[in-house]
Order: structure tokens, then sequence, then C-alpha cells
């Protein structure tokens, strides 16, 4: 076990430094320049943006030689600083994706276990019920093919423009400021319900026709006929089928929660959700490189840590794994 775990260690630290040099180079492969893209929104006579362009150069730390910026950008990683935005001058991008955090765990976390929830155990049940397999089950074929966008584009007009039940924009009200009351609480809750759902729909119809195909896959294994021919319980046999048909879903949660920190752009894009999806759009569009490199870094640290939680979580779950490491130690 130990063994195991050392090896998987090393493999996580070498795909940790190669994610992050691409995310530091990707920026870089941007045409333009941040700065006077920066200046540009401010109204400035010629010369004194050739002055302010040399000067927020050099506070960048833009004006030394690429492979010093490389350096300089692990050094600053391992203190904990993540730089300067550009777009959002002079906020530390570190305070910036934090204020998206919570927004996209608030949002993506419940869409994401309550449509894992439901759709293994719709797609259980509807793989040993022909008539709603025949019948409810193509819906679910029907929203895993929806795209995010437009779902989410039909929700908002169907809810909020036609009915005006639900507002279209934003994680709360204009008009109100974040504080503690019922009032704020309310208007937060209104304008998460389209997102929410526009996610938790597709997901959910995916997650169905999953756990549907692998529950028949495994009724129709030798293991189940065997065990059918001893005069094993029908129960039992979907016992065993659900165990292992639950595994290839683990691993899909898994990397569903890993991505949480990367918001889901599309649908926040859709509903000006501020959460991190939104936020690389807006670094994207005004070539921020250390908000792109920060919002990325976290991305990558998520789905690193989901991918050794799905190791540990084999090792628990199946027992094949198990048994693989002690004939590997043996």
């Amino acid at each position: 076990m130990r063994r195991y775990l050392g090896r998987k260690l090393l493999i996580y630290v070498l795909t940790f430094f190669l994610a992050v040099t691409i995310d530091w180079l990707i920026p870089r492969f941007m045409p333009g320049d941040p700065v006077q893209t920066m200046l540009s929104r401010a109204s400035l006579h010629a010369e004194a943006v050739e002055v302010m362009h040399g000067y927020y150069t050099r506070a960048f730390g833009l004006d030394v030689p690429v492979w010093r910026q490389y350096l300089n950008f692990w050094v600053a990683i391992f203190h904990g600083d993540l730089g300067t935005s550009v777009y959002l001058f002079p906020q530390p991008v570190i305070k910036i994706i934090m204020r998206a955090v919570p927004y996209d765990v608030f949002l993506l976390l419940p869409a994401i276990l309550l449509s894992w929830f439901a759709g293994n155990w719709f797609g259980a049940f509807a793989a040993r019920n022909k008539w709603l397999d025949n019948t409810l089950l193509p819906l679910g074929y029907i929203l895993t093919a929806t795209p995010y966008m437009w779902l989410g584009i039909l929700l908002a007009w169907l809810f909020g423009v036609v009915l005006g039940i639900f507002p279209i924009a934003g994680a709360y009200s204009f008009s109100m400021r974040p504080h503690l009351s019922w009032a704020f609480i309310g208007s937060v809750v209104k304008h998460w319900f389209l997102p929410f759902a526009s996610i938790f729909l597709v997901k959910f119809g995916g997650w169905a026709i999953g756990m549907r195909n692998m529950i028949i896959y495994e009724l129709e294994a030798d293991y189940s006929h065997y065990l059918e021919a001893l005069g094993a319980p029908r129960g039992l046999i979907r016992k065993y089928a659900f165990r292992n048909a639950i595994l290839p879903q683990i691993t899909g949660l898994s990397l569903d929660l890993g991505v949480i920190v990367a918001g889901a752009l599309v649908t926040e894009v859709v509903f000006s959700y501020p959460g991190i999806g939104y936020l690389i759009l807006q670094a994207i569009q005004n070539q921020d490189y250390f908000l792109i490199q920060g919002c990325f870094l976290f991305i990558i640290i998520g789905v690193l840590l989901a991918n050794f939680a799905i190791d540990i979580a084999y090792v628990i779950v199946d027992p094949r794994t198990r048994l693989g490491m002690v004939g590997e130690s043996a």
C-alpha cells in the first residue's frame, strides 16, 4: 500500500509540474499586450500611456527575460502569491478567485451530487423495468444530449422572460448588497435556481443513461448467469451488478467534483453568474495573464486531488484493486 501511494504521489507531482508549466505558457502565446489593454481603458495622452506602460510592465515583472519570469512564477506560487490582476488592477488574483469560488461550490456541488444520486437510482430502476425503460428513459437521452447553453437559454426565456418567476442574471438582486437577511438569502436562491436546474437536468440524463447501460451489461455478464444457475436470489444478483456498475459512476463523480472550482463557464456566461468560469472568460478577453494562470492553477489542483481521491476510493470499494496491490508487493 505504501509503495503504491508513493508511486502515485510521484506521478501526481510530475503531472502538477507539467500542467502548471503549460498553464504559465498558454497566456504568453496569446497575441496582444496585457498592459496596453489595461491602459487603453483609461483616457490618457500618448506620452502618458508610454510612461505608464513602462511603469506597469516593470510592476508586473514583464520586463525581465522569459526564463526569469518563469522562475519568478514558481517562487511566487510557493509563497502563495498568484500576482496582481491586470483586468481588476490592483486587486490580488488570489482574492478575486476566493470571491468567485463560493459561488461555484454553491452552484455545482448540489447540482452534481443530487443529479448523481437521482440519476443512478433512476437508471438502476429503469434497467429492470421495461415500461420505464421504453417510455421515460428516452428523456434521459434527450437531456444528456442537450447543450448546457441551449437549455440555460431556454429556461431563462421560459421562466424568466415569459413567466417572470425567476431572475436571469447575477447571483443576487443588483439593488442589494451582500448581508445576512432572509430577503438577501431569498434573492440568492432565486438567482441560483435556473443555473442549477440547467446543470442538474443535463447531468441527470447522463448519470441515468450510464447506470442503466452498466446495470444491463452486468446482468448479462457470465458471473450473473452463473449465480442465476446456482439458484441465487435475483436480489443478490442485482446487488452484485449494482456494486460493479457503480464503480465507473464513482470515477465520473470524483472528476466532476474535482472541476467544481473551474465553474460552469457556459452556464455562468448565460446567466452572468459570478463564478470562476465567468471569471476566466473575462480574464481571456482582457488578456490578464495572472488571472488566467491563477484560475487554471485552481483547476489543476482540483483535478489532481479528484484523481487521487478516485485511486483511494477504488482501493476501498473494489476488492480486486486490493488484491492486485497485494500481488505486486509479494
